[in-house]
């Protein structure tokens, strides 16, 4: 998961391959609270894991379930027929509203001391109406803010169930499904009647409860969409075990994906057009604005067909999530396109139909918005912006806007905040980059050279994990490289050069900070010790490995970016590097460093000894008559025989900055 400030995506021109969908969000945390009402055991597989999931479970032990978590199976150990805390407890609940409104129901329908929190954001969106509801039914609850909205204190119930609860139905259907989940709990008697106060938004959300439910043994008798009635003697029973679906609304990104990226199609593993999720019918918008879409089970495949893409007009209420994903394919289309009956969009994670406009006309596009309504117009070539798009902590306009980046203009997009689609798809990014594609000349390269001891592989690691970008320390690479050769039983001379440069072409190498791995091994200290210096030189005079060496450094050149750090690499390696970077301290300081470095790892050493050796090889390097050591013309050169790393990372970052120019 990228967790940098902004993470720049390069202008990328196609797409093709196949990404495997995480867990549904919606259905995840329903699973997990139902699970927890039950008594037993349930084993939860496929659960999705995010900031929402790990909300709700960490609630839940809280309250005092068992919870066993291996890797995406869960096992939570139910509080049906057991005693529920009795001392206070305070619940933080993130911005998480498929966590917030259902436990919020559940805690007060059983009552007891609790005290429910969120974000800032979280206590700007509203609960009133299904606090409303509860307090019909007799609940205790409190707001400790303004009235509405959390946060709340829930006390114990006086419950009185022989009247109909009214809820309304057309600002969340969160509200519905929060009662619909916690009002078995009181339905020991005698049946419960709910009743919808106008239209109900998201039908195919309650469409999911009513499904798991029903799971979990409750048949919720459904009078059209205004009445439901818990039956009286309603328990919640284990399914025993229950798979989640993969995410449709987080399908919505790679379906739009294949409807405007060039390329052989994207196939999604995990969800297809039989889901009981309401935002697989996505889908058929997309249809509508030119995707071509097969289906199978458990799998759909995309590719673009109509381009530009259809301009269309469409209710959204029975998709809201993924309808914002309708927003950016907009910007592809012929025509504008207006989604409508979207008010719920006001109040999500953010005002989201004030962010897609204010973000799209960013990029350039002309947008109208109203109450319930928006309307975005295409953007043809010539017309796109860079734009650094704002996020809003919002997880949807992340993932939304990372399809900007395929414009026909070829400028490339800045989301602000990447982390945020931590919400529900924390790997969104990498799951973007392991289909997109686009010219090697498109994905941004920083290179840092400098003499030994000079701290670039510090700086340089750290600039990149600032960026999110890849790194390489291509100095270790012969050192990787001799340390895979002893491990296959070749040896270093040159009988078994062919052999050496085949197994380097191909060398499963990455650096993670200043860790190296090979094959997921951490070699950082084996390859670091003199032995290791020893055989590097042996197999670095080997042609044939050098030249394969260099195609593994071009291989690094991966999106989003890559940060590469050595002693020729914006001379030799990378030539075209939009930034140069020639790192420089002087040799008492250089060795002053290398001194406490080997004292560290328990090394003795003669720093005027070393300070010896480092002006030889300076000159030596700088002197010799093929490819003599110095920095490319045009690298900006950075001493730092006086800067602090900190200070280094910030010089390399601003002048970065000043080449990667985003409107604001």
């Amino acid at each position: 998961m990228f967790s940098t400030a902004f993470l720049d995506l390069p202008a990328l021109q196609g797409a093709s391959g196949t990404v495997t969908l995480p867990g549904s969000k919606s259905i995840s945390n329903r699973v997990l609270l139902l699970s927890a009402l039950c008594q037993g055991t349930t084993v939860v597989h496929d659960l999705l894991d995010s900031d929402d999931t790990r909300v709700m479970l960490a609630a839940l032990r809280q309250l005092g379930c068992g919870v066993e978590v291996a890797g995406t199976t869960v096992t939570i150990t139910g509080l049906g027929g057991r005693a529920w805390p009795s001392e206070a407890i305070e619940f933080f609940m993130g911005n998480a509203g498929t966590a917030m409104r259902p436990l919020t129901a559940a805690l007060a329908v059983q009552g007891g001391d609790f005290t429910l929190k969120g974000v800032p954001r979280m206590h700007e969106r509203p609960i009133g109406d299904l606090v409303d509801a509860l307090r019909e039914l007799g609940c205790a609850i409190d707001y400790l803010g303004n009235a509405g909205y959390p946060p709340l204190r829930i006390g114990q119930p006086q419950l009185q169930v022989d009247k109909p609860i009214p809820v309304r139905g057309d600002v969340s259907s969160q509200f519905l499904t929060a009662l619909l989940m916690a009002l078995p709990l009181a339905a020991t008697d005698r049946a419960i009647t709910i009743e919808v106060i106008g239209e109900l938004i998201s039908k195919p959300y309650i469409e999911i409860t009513l499904n798991l439910l029903a799971r979990y043994g409750i048949a919720v008798e459904r009078h059209g969409w205004e009445r439901f009635v818990i039956p009286a003697g309603s328990r919640y029973q284990s399914p025993g075990s229950i798979h989640v679906e993969a995410d449709a609304s987080s399908a919505s990104y790679f379906i739009a994906l294949g409807a405007i990226a060039q390329g052989d199609g994207i196939r999604i593993q995990g969800v297809g057009a039989d889901s009981i999720q309401g935002d697989i019918r996505f889908m058929d918008a997309a249809a509508q604005m030119g995707a071509k879409i097969t289906s199978g089970p458990n799998w759909l495949e995309i590719n673009r067909e109509a381009w530009p893409l259809k301009g269309i007009t469409l209710d959204c209420n029975h998709i809201p999530d993924a309808a914002m994903t309708l927003g950016v394919m907009a910007l592809y289309a012929d025509g504008p396109t207006t989604l409508r009956n979207i008010a719920s969009w006001r109040v999500k994670e953010t005002d989201r139909i004030a962010a897609m406009a204010t973000e799209s006309r960013k990029l350039g596009a002309t947008v109208e918005e109203g109450p319930d309504w928006i309307t975005i117009h295409p953007l043809p070539a010539g017309q796109w912006q860079r734009a650094s798009i704002h996020t809003y902590d919002d997880h949807r306009v992340a993932m939304c806007f990372s399809l900007a980046a395929f414009n026909a203009d070829q400028v490339p997009v800045r989301i602000e905040d990447p982390k945020c689609v931590a919400k529900t798809f924390p790997d969104y990014f990498e799951a973007l980059f392991s289909v997109a594609h686009t010219a090697a000349e498109n994905i941004p390269v920083i290179c840092i050279d400098g003499p030994t001891a000079s701290g670039k592989g510090t700086l340089a690691s750290r600039v990149a994990a600032q960026l999110g970008y890849h790194y390489l320390d291509s100095g270790a690479l012969y050192r990787v490289t001799a340390h895979a050769t002893l491990q296959v039983g070749l040896s270093l001379e040159a009988a078994d050069e062919a052999q050496i440069a085949q197994l380097a072409r191909h060398l499963p190498v990455r650096f993670e900070g200043e860790q190296v791995l090979l094959n997921n091994v951490d070699v950082t200290d084996a390859i670091r010790s003199e032995q290791g210096g020893m055989n590097a030189s042996k197999v670095s005079v080997l042609p044939a490995v050098r030249e394969a060496l260099v195609d593994l450094q071009h291989s690094f050149q991966r999106l989003p970016g890559l940060l590469a750090d050595g002693r020729d690499m914006g001379t030799v390696i990378f030539p075209n590097a939009p930034l140069k970077v020639f790192l420089t301290a002087s040799a008492a300081q250089r060795a002053e460093r290398r001194h406490k470095q080997l004292i560290s790892k328990g090394f003795s050493a003669n720093i005027d000894s070393l300070r010896a050796d480092l002006e030889a090889r300076d000159a030596r390097d700088m002197s010799r008559s093929v490819a003599p050591f110095q920095p490319a013309q045009d690298a900006l050169q950075l001493d730092n025989s006086s800067l602090s790393i900190e200070a280094s990372v910030d010089q390399v970052l601003s002048w970065w900055q000043g080449r990667q120019v985003f409107g604001a």
